[in-house]
């Protein structure tokens, strides 16, 4: 048993050597986490509370480790802050400008994420420091995170327009005056009422349900439900998502 340990010890000290003349960088991951209030579109940022640039306000993130994958990383970082673990993240670009951060050389991945900020299982924030922005009051932030918000705002418009993706930000029932302020919010410009829902009931993907939200008008407003199961079996058959 002794000499299978120091065998297996030998053996993992020499890999070791195996790259110890290359350059060693930090590899970090920073997570852009958007929610959405039912009426505008907010990213999550935090008041960095170490340096460099402590003080300032950043995207949340944190460093590889070696036991990790990025995903894993990703998925860490958004329990830190939010509680939450099964939520849409996608990865989203890579950024290695070799002064990007004045610490130390690093290269991070950024990842997007989607949440309901009135889903059940999302209680709060659970760093003091943290705080929700519209996505068009975002302030300075440092090393290159606007460059991250804005790539990441790309990305999710693309997206929304061919996937079903928007009603990840949505709670499982809600109006389709929501739903139009989500799309409105997402892609930055005003939609026809009337085209929007044409386009919507087209598509054919939401269960139309006989609750009503009252709080909108002495009629109140028909409440709705994203199907998921028909909309994958739609796309099974060639179905294109299109608002």
């Amino acid at each position: 048993m002794k000499l299978g340990t120091a065998s297996q010890n030998e053996d993992a000290n020499t890999k070791l050597q195996y790259y110890q003349k290359e350059d060693q960088v930090l590899l970090s991951v920073d997570c852009i986490i958007f929610g959405f209030d039912e009426k505008e579109l907010k990213v999550l940022l935090v008041k960095r509370n170490f340096e460099p640039e402590m003080g300032k306000w950043s995207l949340i993130g944190g460093f590889l480790k070696k036991s990790e994958n990025l995903d894993e990383v990703a998925i860490r970082v958004l329990n830190a802050l939010t509680g939450l673990k099964d939520i849409y993240m996608e990865q989203l670009y890579s950024y290695s400008r070799i002064d990007r951060d004045p610490g130390q050389r690093t290269i991070s991945v950024a990842y997007y994420a989607l949440i309901d900020l009135n889903a059940k299982n999302f209680d709060k924030i659970k760093i003091d420091s943290a705080k929700w922005f519209e996505i068009n009051k975002v302030p300075q932030l440092i090393f290159d995170h606007n460059e991250m918000i804005e790539k990441a705002i790309l990305r999710l418009r693309r997206k929304a327009l061919v996937k079903p993706i928007g009603f990840e930000l949505l709670p499982e029932k809600f109006t389709m005056r929501e739903l139009q302020s989500l799309y409105e919010s997402i892609l930055d410009k005003k939609l026809d009422k009337r085209n929007f829902i044409n386009k919507v009931n087209l598509l054919d993907i939401l269960d139309k349900l006989d609750e009503k939200d009252m709080t909108s008008s002495r009629k109140g407003s028909f409440l709705y439900r994203f199907n998921e199961e028909k909309y994958k079996r739609k796309s099974d058959e060639g179905f294109d998502f299109k608002i």
